[in-house]
């Protein structure tokens, strides 16, 4: 070997040692934790009453983009189908009652087919066409009075409520309503059908576990940590926040209809705003119904439909339509359970009675 390579061996050696040790004494960077999931919320008013915007989360930036894009949603169908905001779909719709159909959006022409659907169901117990009445039973903050209605005046309109009058073009992109003086309202099924479209919103932001409320309509996904979404069923005649039976829920609506939201009382008896057409004055029958399907949309109405009816009818057209279930409290208190839920609800205590 020449002396030149030795020691050129001998350099490599300990550059190859200083290496090793340098090495050896340095510690492996780790790996970025990952975000724990966690509760992230948002409440905003929407439509007449509150939204509530739930997501069970790591990714914080995808719900508050989906909540934006969610609340946006919200607004934007609130300008096409309100009954308070100029120009609206529902507006120009029941300005040219009577006289020629109008172009309405593709939003609101779903909402309306999807209304005759439910009317079908439900005999005509719910129907959009009540707004003939507007005027005379006042519910809303804008003009509640606490005044019952001359029944003369509410036998007058009567005839103007028929859904089947109500007419849906969607080749020529049309709503009419065949006679003068007929009237929409889409307060009973709007907010389900906002419910679902931000549904979609949340799973296209990557969202898996989330619930999205707007007033008594709601629909939760996935789950709240390790479990499902528990949800409680208002005591009718309780306090607000005081439930009596709670149901473990995923992918699913729970949407209530009650007669203790919109309401007065005038000697000793309640009147609200969930109107029976067949006589112009507030259903008896019940005092809420509740609905398990997966479609707020047909919750939010059927759910109307259903409180009309009244207990029996109602719980019998519950179990006759698939993938609907509901709890039922009578005008006399009683809880009827439909069967796919018997298994699944805890009852926490007997509903308050009270009128």
């Amino acid at each position: 070997m020449r002396a030149g390579a030795g020691r050129a061996g001998l350099k490599s050696c300990a550059t190859l040692v200083a290496l090793l040790a340098s090495s050896a004494c340095t510690k492996p960077v780790p790996a970025p934790a990952e975000a724990a999931p966690k509760l992230v919320e948002r409440v905003r008013p929407a439509m007449g009453s509150e939204l509530h915007l739930t997501a069970w989360t790591a990714d914080e930036a995808a719900a508050n983009t989906a909540f934006d894009e969610a609340a946006y949603e919200f607004d934007r169908l609130e300008q096409l189908m309100s009954v308070w905001i100029e120009g609206s779909d529902v507006l120009r719709l029941n300005a040219a009652a009577g006289d020629h159909p109008v172009p309405v959006s593709p939003e609101t022409r779903e909402v309306l087919t999807i209304a005759h659907e439910i009317s079908d169901e439900t005999g005509g117990r719910f129907d959009v066409t009540f707004a003939a009445l507007s005027g005379l039973w006042k519910f809303d903050t804008q003009n509640k009075d606490n005044t019952v209605p001359d029944q003369r005046e509410i036998l007058k309109r009567l005839p103007l409520i028929n859904y089947k009058d109500l007419i849906v073009d969607e080749q020529a992109g049309t709503a009419f309503l065949r006679r003068k003086g007929m009237s929409v309202n889409l307060g009973g099924i709007g907010k389900g059908y906002a419910v679902d479209r931000a549904v979609a919103i949340f799973r296209k932001h990557g969202l898996k576990d989330f619930m999205i409320q707007a007033g008594g309509d709601m629909y939760v996904a996935g789950k709240r940590g390790d479990r499902p979404w528990r949800l409680g069923i208002r005591d009718p005649r309780g306090p607000a926040d005081k439930s009596f039976a709670t149901l473990d829920l995923s992918e699913s609506t729970f949407s209530t209809s009650g007669d203790y939201e919109r309401f007065f009382m005038k000697n000793g008896r309640r009147y609200h705003h969930i109107i029976d057409l067949s006589v112009g004055e507030p259903a008896m029958k019940c005092r809420s119904v509740t609905l398990v399907t997966d479609r707020a949309v047909i919750a939010d109405a059927l759910a109307k439909g259903v409180f009309i009816l009244g207990p029996n009818e109602g719980m019998a057209l519950i179990e006759r339509l698939p993938h609907v279930e509901g709890v039922i409290v009578s005008a006399t208190n009683d809880v009827l359970i439909s069967s796919g839920l018997r298994d699944r609800r805890t009852m926490l205590a007997p509903p308050t009675d009270a009128p």
